[in-house]
């Protein structure tokens, strides 16, 4: 009888392919640093300030926030600064009207009456204030209305 010898494996096939391999390492993503948080916080402020200027217009957005009425509390006792002087039923425009303290030097007109809620035509008039004035005194109105809207009236008498 004979024998037979089979020849030695191969390396290769001795040990089996896996089916699936393992996937590569997972890198990481850098974390954000600091300032560029800061800078996208400033960046979603900017764009929210650009989208109100757009809707309400930036004229209204920035001049809101500068050119506050600064007669808007007045009440009668207070004092008023320097004004353009008008006679009879005279109107003009004036900007930068100011409620200062009556001790100052810049105190023009005393406030002895206030109405709210005033049209324009009713401002043109001016009667609202007259019970406000003495008899022969000379006195003076101030308003603050917006057009089409309504405001108050500052009855006014030249400080003594």
């Amino acid at each position: 009888m004979s024998e037979q010898v089979a020849p030695p494996p191969a390396p290769d096939a001795a040990q089996p392919q896996p089916g699936v391999q393992a996937p590569p390492p997972v890198e990481e993503p850098a974390k954000k640093s600091g300032g560029k948080k800061v800078l996208g916080i400033v960046g979603a402020i900017v764009v929210a300030l650009v989208i109100a200027g757009l809707k309400f217009g930036v004229g209204s957005a920035i001049g809101g926030f500068f050119n506050k009425d600064e007669t808007a509390d007045a009440k009668a006792g207070d004092c008023i600064a320097e004004l353009p002087e008008v006679t009879g039923s005279e109107q003009e425009e004036v900007d930068g009207a100011k409620v200062v303290e009556c001790t100052s030097t810049d105190a023009a007109y005393t406030v002895v009456g206030r109405v709210d809620g005033q049209t324009e035509a009713q401002a043109r008039t001016g009667a609202a204030c007259d019970q406000f004035f003495k008899e022969g005194q000379e006195g003076y109105v101030f308003s603050a209305i917006e057009p089409g809207k309504t405001g108050y009236l500052l009855c006014l008498t030249k400080k003594a």
